[in-house]
């Protein structure tokens, strides 16, 4: 039996436990582990390939989300092969060492489906390149490949003004969390910038949000941020450009998509 990409991406999906080479090879008739070893070796899946897989079939929106997150694949016990590092895992909610990718996923609200269109490997220490350079790097990347999007949600790692503002310059909304550390403006100008955890919240803003200015980013510029209670332990700050949203609940709605398509 010959390897193939498919074969190899049906054995991943179908593993939940196992993923080398000798797994594979005693569950598959035909198939060696050096036949395993010899395709992965030659085999390379780059964005480029996996953008032309997946445009065919992709459905667009006007109304579309662009959704960047960060994965880190755990190689705990293998700290010899290419580009480990260790590095924050979400998952293991600590640091880990393990291969860090930047994953571009597309999501159609309406049909409810979600597309893999772009990614990146976070390796500094080859490329000099940060998550954020890999962010800005695919974004301008949705113009060439003309994608219809409208809202991008993205994790606290990609609240950066250079990508604030590189998203208000092209006319597209984002929702994402800021740290509770991050410094705003919230009393238009009468006080310093201060920490949005050393905020005020009045009733009315909670359940409707508050106006704000982030600090590095122009005067003139206003975001919407909104205080999410998750449990008595956690709380939440979602900050969003769209000004005429008022609702604190369908702010969290908004930036929930993110988890619905991941998980």
């Amino acid at each position: 039996m010959k390897m193939s990409q498919e074969l190899y991406g049906q054995f991943l999906l179908s593993s939940q436990i196992n993923y080398t080479c000798t797994y594979l090879a005693d569950h598959l008739a035909g198939v060696t582990h050096d036949k395993v070893r010899n395709f992965l070796c030659k085999s390379d899946l780059s964005p480029r390939i996996i953008w032309k897989a997946v445009r065919a079939e992709m459905v667009q929106s006007s109304n579309g989300y662009i959704i960047f997150d960060d994965t880190v694949l755990d190689k705990s016990y293998s700290h010899k092969i290419a580009l480990v590092r260790r590095q924050y895992s979400s998952n293991a909610h600590g640091l880990v060492c393990g291969i860090g990718v930047v994953n571009c996923l597309y999501y159609n609200p309406c049909l409810k489906r979600s597309w893999l269109i772009d990614y990146r490997i976070f390796a500094p220490d080859v490329d000099g390149k940060s998550k954020l350079v890999h962010v800005m790097e695919m974004l301008e990347l949705l113009i060439t490949h003309k994608i219809l999007y409208k809202t991008v949600l993205m994790d606290t790692w990609y609240a950066n003004t250079d990508v604030f503002k590189y998203l208000i310059k092209e006319n597209k909304i984002f929702y994402c969390p800021l740290k509770a550390n991050r410094k705003i403006d919230d009393c238009g100008g009468k006080e310093p910038y201060k920490q949005i955890a050393e905020c005020f919240w009045t009733e009315e803003n909670i359940e409707k949000g508050k106006q704000i200015k982030v600090q590095k980013m122009s005067k003139d510029t206003y975001f919407k941020l909104f205080r999410v209670l998750v449990s008595t332990t956690r709380t939440d700050y979602i900050v969003t450009n769209e000004i005429t949203q008022d609702s604190t609940c369908a702010a969290e709605e908004e930036s929930s998509v993110r988890w619905q398509v991941e998980h």
